[in-house]
C-alpha cells in the first residue's frame, strides 16, 4: 500500500521534521497555502503521506530543490550522469506524480531511483524527478490537479491549445474539474518548470508514469515502441490538447513512454517494479541512443 502510515524514525531531526509535516496536514481549508519548502521541508511532507516512503528514504537521495509549485513547495529533482569513463551517453527524463492522486506513480519512481543508487552504471544519463505536483500529493485529500485548479497533463502549450483544449474540456469531459486544463498554455509554475527541464536537458527520451489505466502508451516519432514492460502492454490511448505526450512527442519528436500502472494507492508487488524497471532498461538501450536527435527546445 502507498497509503499513508506512521513513520518509524528515531534520529531527533527527523522526528522534528514529522512534526512540522504533521502540523501541515492538520485540518484546515483544502488547498490553504503552507509558504514556501525546503526539499527537506517538502520531504517530511512526502514521508508523512506516502506509506512506502518515508522522509528519511526520501532524504536519502539527497535532491536538489529545482523548482517550485504554486505553493511554494518544493520540486525535487536528481540526476545520475553518466561516468567519466563513458562516452556520451543518452537522456533520459523520469516524471513521476504528475497527478498527485496517484500515490503509486510517485513511490516507485523512489523505488526506481534506489536501484539507480546502487547500481548506475553509467548506461544513461538520468533526470529524475518523482513529483512533480506536490501541492497535489500533499493536500489533506490528495487531488489530480495542482493547486490552482488545472491538470498539469493538460496545461503544455501544443499548437492546438487555444483553438481546441476549452471546448475539448467541455465537450469531451463533461467540464471534469480533474482534467481544467488552464486558462491559458503554462499558465502553472509546474508545467513551466516541466518545459524548462525539457528545453536545457534536452531528454533523448521521457518517462512518464501514471496510474491506474494498467497499460503502456507511447507518442513520439516514428519507433518501436515497447511491447510490453512487466505486466503491463501496449495500448495506444492517444493525445490531448495541452498533454505532455502531444507537446513533447508529437511536436518535439521525443520519444514518450506513459505508464499507467494499474492502482493508484497500490504499489505493484516488489518483483513486478523491478520488472517493468528492466523491461525498460532493454527498450531505451536498443531504441534510445545518444546519437539520435533530442529535442531542441522552443
Amino acid at each position: 500500500m502507498v497509503l499513508r502510515r506512521p513513520p518509524t524514525l528515531r534520529a531527533p531531526w527527523l522526528r522534528l521534521l514529522t512534526t512540522m509535516a504533521a502540523l501541515w496536514f492538520a485540518p484546515g481549508p483544502a488547498g490553504a497555502d503552507p509558504g514556501p519548502l525546503t526539499a527537506e521541508e517538502t520531504c517530511a511532507a512526502v514521508g508523512g503521506k506516502l506509506s512506502s516512503v518515508s522522509a528519511a528514504d526520501c532524504l536519502s537521495f539527497r535532491m536538489t530543490k529545482s523548482g517550485e509549485s504554486r505553493h511554494g513547495r518544493a520540486i525535487l529533482l536528481k540526476e545520475y550522469p553518466p561516468l567519466k569513463q563513458r562516452p556520451p551517453q543518452a537522456r533520459v527524463l523520469v516524471l513521476g506524480g504528475v497527478h498527485g492522486d496517484e500515490y503509486s506513480s510517485v513511490s516507485i519512481v523512489f523505488k526506481w531511483m534506489k536501484q539507480l543508487d546502487a547500481h548506475h552504471s553509467g548506461l544513461f544519463h538520468w533526470m529524475i524527478a518523482p513529483l512533480v505536483n506536490p501541492d497535489g500529493l500533499l493536500q489533506p485529500v490528495s487531488q489530480r490537479v495542482n493547486a490552482a485548479g488545472v491538470d498539469l497533463n493538460r496545461n503544455f502549450e501544443t499548437p492546438d491549445w487555444q483553438a481546441q483544449s476549452r471546448d475539448y474540456w467541455q465537450r469531451q469531459t463533461g467540464s471534469d474539474p480533474r482534467r481544467f486544463p488552464g486558462h491559458a498554455p503554462l499558465s502553472e509554475p509546474e508545467s513551466r518548470w516541466m518545459k524548462e527541464r525539457i528545453d536545457a536537458f534536452k531528454p533523448h527520451a521521457i518517462v512518464s508514469i501514471h496510474a491506474p489505466y494498467g497499460l503502456l502508451d507511447f507518442d513520439g516519432p516514428p519507433t518501436t515502441p515497447p511491447k510490453r514492460l512487466g505486466r503491463l502492454t501496449l495500448s495506444p490511448m492517444g493525445t490531448f490538447p495541452g498533454s505532455l505526450g502531444r507537446y513533447a512527442g508529437l511536436e518535439l519528436k521525443i520519444p514518450v513512454i506513459t505508464i499507467e500502472l494499474e492502482n493508484a494507492g497500490v504499489l505493484p508487488p516488489p518483483a513486478e517494479v523491478q520488472e517493468i524497471w528492466s523491461d525498460l532498461i532493454r527498450w531505451l538501450r536498443t531504441h534510445v541512443h545518444a546519437s539520435s536527435s533530442p529535442a531542441k527546445g522552443k
